[in-house]
């Protein structure tokens, strides 16, 4: 299938799938996790049938003839071997009579006995689905286009739903917390390049970064996906932890993902072993417990314990020491943390001092789905060529958006793609761009890096320490003024009076607790 052909089965499917819900009693939490269920198993019989004639082939001749095909078979072609009762078309068929609720739930049992990584995660709930709602759903995913789909156009589907049901704030506290942006999901790979070794995302979600990072080892090496990477996923919450599992087995992406807080715990034990670390943690998370002995003895944090109740500064130093010598770090970070003080800047400034930080990149707002908040890109590099040891790239990218709709932006093609070369001409390397590119060629007509007004600035290690050690992009690269017509300003307002008067009630405590501890000291 060609991409436009992907892009309209996708939505002809979630159009569908949605008009059903919107006809239901259903919420979109609801309806996300059994929806997503479906998708899998529609997969499942769509491996199988795809592996099957390499399966039966392969088997050798034995004095009897061929031996039946086994499970192992299958899971070494990366299928599972399914039986009647949990072939997808084998639900379609149902008469009208039968329980299908019973028949989709004892389905999702038979592919967790016979997948093991994903015993326990499936949905097994169908019996709250209205008998008529299940059938037209069954059909949904019925269609001959969508049996004749590969594991690649399932990955996308899969991702695609992931997408919208976040666009509606289904299934997380905040909305939508499972999914990161693809287009900022593809500028981390694109920047970090992750085709080798140990992946690991400490706070995972649904698991987006390590399908994006099958697709750039399958665009970029000749390897297979389970034989260039290895994947390791934390993740707190339970239900992203099943969705991250789904994502990975409906991909073919062999990968540990395990349920446990990040900053409580070093689940996969990955201290200073990672090639390639990417996230977008939870930004200012309170309330972390600096009191327990595993924080105040935890290795990733070899700079400091950040002394204000904001965890962002934790995580950021968890990404530098997953690192090994040579990794490469790419992560969603608050805007504010380019500029925090007080703690927060001692920490940054040895982190800038250690020579790792590559690149800050800003983001304009309305690249989340259930947020207008900007924010930024953090790199970290390691393994820095000696020409860049003492530098940092910056790029200020708030102006660089395509307009999806009056609420959600993201990067067109073209400006993915341009970004990304900025990044490679960085590092002394050809940018890999089209020909027709007409972004990066107003900009960059010789294909050669130069700094450019308002987009992007190489700056070195001294500049940043002569800027306070700032890292907002925007300093450095001189700022292009543009008014945003589309843009709520009057609830950003709103929405920074309410982070004054969190900042303000703050500083009164603190006030409190200085003049406290003089009279102590008087």
């Amino acid at each position: 299938m060609t991409q436009d052909q992907i892009k309209q089965l996708e939505k002809e499917l979630w159009d569908a799938a949605d008009s059903l819900r919107a006809n239901s009693k259903l919420t979109a939490a609801e309806y996300k996790d059994p929806v997503l269920g479906l998708v899998l198993l529609r997969f499942a019989q769509n491996k199988y049938e795809e592996a099957r004639p390499a399966v039966e082939a392969n088997i050798p001749d034995g004095p009897r003839g061929k031996r039946a095909a086994t499970k192992e078979d299958f899971l070494a072609a990366g299928a599972i071997m399914l039986p009647n009762e949990a072939k997808y078309e084998y639900l379609a068929n149902l008469p009208e009579g039968a329980d299908i609720a019973e028949a989709i739930n004892n389905a999702m049992k038979t592919i967790e006995t016979e997948y093991p990584d994903l015993q326990g995660n499936l949905p097994k709930n169908y019996q709250e689905f209205e008998s008529d709602l299940l059938r037209d759903l069954i059909r949904v995913f019925n269609k001959d286009a969508v049996k004749k789909a590969t594991g690649d156009v399932f990955g996308r589907i899969y991702e695609y739903f992931l997408m919208k049901f976040s666009m509606q704030g289904a299934g997380a506290q905040e909305g939508g917390e499972f999914f990161t942006p693809p287009s900022l999901v593809k500028l981390i790979v694109n920047f970090i390049q992750p085709d080798h070794g140990i992946i690991h995302d400490p706070a995972c979600g649904s698991g987006g970064m390590f399908v994006q990072t099958g697709y750039f080892v399958k665009d970029h090496t000749s390897k297979g996906v389970n034989e260039a990477i290895t994947c390791y996923g934390t993740e707190q919450k339970t239900n992203n932890t099943r969705l991250a599992k789904i994502n990975l087995a409906i991909h073919g992406i062999e990968g540990k993902i395990i349920e446990a807080n990040s900053f409580y715990s070093d689940p996969h034990y990955l201290f200073e072993k990672c090639d390639f670390v990417m996230a977008n943690p939870p930004f200012n998370v309170n309330k972390v417990d600096k009191n327990r002995d595993f924080v105040k003895e935890d290795p990733r944090l070899p700079f400091g314990l950040p002394k204000s109740d904001n965890a962002n500064y934790m995580w950021m130093q968890y990404f530098y020491s997953y690192l090994n010598a040579t990794g490469r770090a790419g992560f969603v970070m608050a805007s504010s943390a380019t500029d925090a003080g007080h703690s927060e800047k001692l920490i940054r400034k040895q982190l800038i001092e250690s020579g790792a930080v590559d690149c800050i990149v800003s983001i304009s707002n309305n690249f989340f789905y259930t947020r207008s908040l900007p924010c930024h890109l953090w790199f970290y590099d390691k393994g820095k060529k000696p020409e860049n040891k003492n530098k940092i790239l910056m790029i200020d990218a708030r102006n660089v958006f395509r307009k999806v709709s009056t609420t959600i932006n993201d990067f067109s093609d073209d400006q993915l793609e341009g970004l990304t070369a900025i990044m490679q001409m960085y590092r002394g390397e050809k940018p890999e761009v089209a020909g027709n590119n007409e972004w990066f060629n107003e900009r960059f007509p010789e294909s050669q890096y130069t700094d450019i007004e308002g987009l992007c600035k190489i700056v070195t290690v001294e500049e940043v320490a002569e800027n306070d050690y700032s890292l907002t992009p925007g300093r450095f690269v001189g700022v292009t003024l543009s008014l945003d017509e589309d843009f709520d300003y009057k609830t950003r307002l709103i929405e920074i009076q309410e982070e004054l008067d969190v900042l303000n009630a703050e500083a009164l405590v603190l006030s409190k607790t200085i003049s406290e501890n003089l009279k102590e000291l008087i």
